[in-house]
């Protein structure tokens, strides 16, 4: 059986945040705070996801100097919910900028 990837939750880049529901980390892919689900499962709750998309904003709110907007297109991982913070002029290799 393999392992998920977002389950496993190795620490391979930056974390910003973490709880009992979830944790925000540097997405090792595109470079952006990354959002995850600590369930296993693609579909959280509507109630669910805006707290995670809460949580995700105000992770960047606090550390970047961005206007974010939420992507939770589950391309490389569509069975673990996760969500980006991206923004314009970033990503995929060029980290978004962070407040002074």
């Amino acid at each position: 059986m393999a392992i998920c990837e977002l389950c496993e939750a190795a620490r391979l880049t930056e974390w910003y945040f973490e709880d009992d529901l979830c944790w925000v980390a540097e997405c090792e892919v595109c470079y952006v705070p990354m959002i995850v689900w600590k369930q296993h499962d693609a579909t959280p709750s509507e109630e669910i996801k805006g707290q995670l998309h809460q949580r995700l904003l105000a992770v960047v709110d606090s550390l970047f100097d961005y206007v974010p907007y939420i992507d939770d297109n589950m391309r490389n991982i569509p069975d673990h919910y996760h969500a980006h913070a991206r923004g314009r002029g970033f990503g995929f290799g060029n980290p978004p900028p962070r407040k002074k």
